[in-house]
């Protein structure tokens, strides 16, 4: 017995009749009849009622049919999801996303990503950047989205992807001289004490040396009061007056109401942070192909 002769015999078991199944499997009748006939003799049973127009099955065809039925159905399961763990439809995929980033839109596309990959599992976790950086060198993370504050594209197995670039916002308290402003340059803040959002939580790295030279070209050392690569706490201190910070605007954008906060844009050519999704090339794991493509990569 093999599962073609299943599926013949399902076929003409649920057609009633030898000529259509035959010509939904394209051969003849007489070849399909000859099939059923070798399956009935393996079993010992007969399976249709040929006396009768249209054909029967018998009692033992009925059951057989039914299991039959079920067996077709557990193979094509099967077969479907070995082939989506060979194309990488199944697996897990580990996340990092630096501090901030769950305010951008990537919790929508996961969510869009889970739905279009639902047996795909992935973990998130929330890191500074030099962390996210490591975790990934040393695989403990698959793929990454965050500032290139180490210079991680320098590494020849390092592939990148520009996921997103943002403006800035200056963070200012209600009560600010420039609170009303529609927007401001890095030139209007030189009085201003600085709560200064870092990529990095040593504070000093390809990024920070980024955002330091445009400082430079602005005319003046920024006064910074306190180097930090969480959010929230630059907030706080933001809404306690000790200061104003300037933040990536995707991490204030969903901030409604917030308590004795304003943001106003900033104003310039290079005022922006670039966020870039980041993996291994030599990365073996299948699933994270599917994720890449979904996200629009070309590994």
């Amino acid at each position: 017995m093999h599962l073609n002769q299943l599926r013949y015999f399902v076929s003409v078991a649920s057609c009633r009749s030898f000529t259509q199944a035959a010509q939904c499997h394209f051969m003849t009748q007489t070849a399909i009849t000859q099939q059923i006939k070798a399956l009935e003799e393996q079993l010992g049973l007969q399976l249709i009622d040929r006396r009768k127009r249209p054909i029967e099955l018998t009692a033992a065809g009925e059951v057989f049919y039914r299991e039959a039925k079920a067996i077709l159905s557990r193979v094509d399961d099967a077969v479907a999801k070995a082939q989506e763990a060979a194309t990488g439809a199944v697996g897990m995929i580990r996340i990092g996303y630096e501090k901030g980033y769950e305010r951008s839109d990537l919790s929508d596309r996961l969510r869009d990503f889970h739905r279009a990959y639902p047996n795909i599992m992935f973990t998130c976790i929330r890191e500074d950047t030099d962390a996210l950086s490591a975790k990934l060198l040393t695989d403990e993370l698959d793929v990454i989205f965050a500032w290139d504050s180490t210079n991680l594209r320098t590494n020849e197995d390092i592939e990148t992807c520009l996921d997103m670039r943002s403006g800035l916002s200056v963070a200012l308290y209600k009560n600010h001289p420039l609170a009303l402003c529609k927007k401001l340059n890095r030139e209007e803040l030189r009085e201003e004490t600085i709560l200064y959002m870092t990529p990095s939580s040593a504070g000093d790295s390809f990024g920070d040396v980024h955002f330091m030279q445009l400082y430079e070209r602005a005319g003046y050392q920024p006064k910074i009061l306190l180097k930090s690569s969480d959010v929230e706490s630059i907030l706080m201190m933001v809404a306690a007056e000790e200061g104003i910070s300037i933040l990536p605007s995707y991490s204030v954008a969903k901030l409604m109401n917030a308590d004795n906060l304003v943001f106003v844009p900033l104003d310039g050519d290079e005022e922006y942070e670039d966020i870039f999704m980041m993996w291994k090339r030599s990365s073996r794991n299948s699933a994270l192909q599917s994720f890449l493509q979904f996200f629009g990569s070309k590994p």
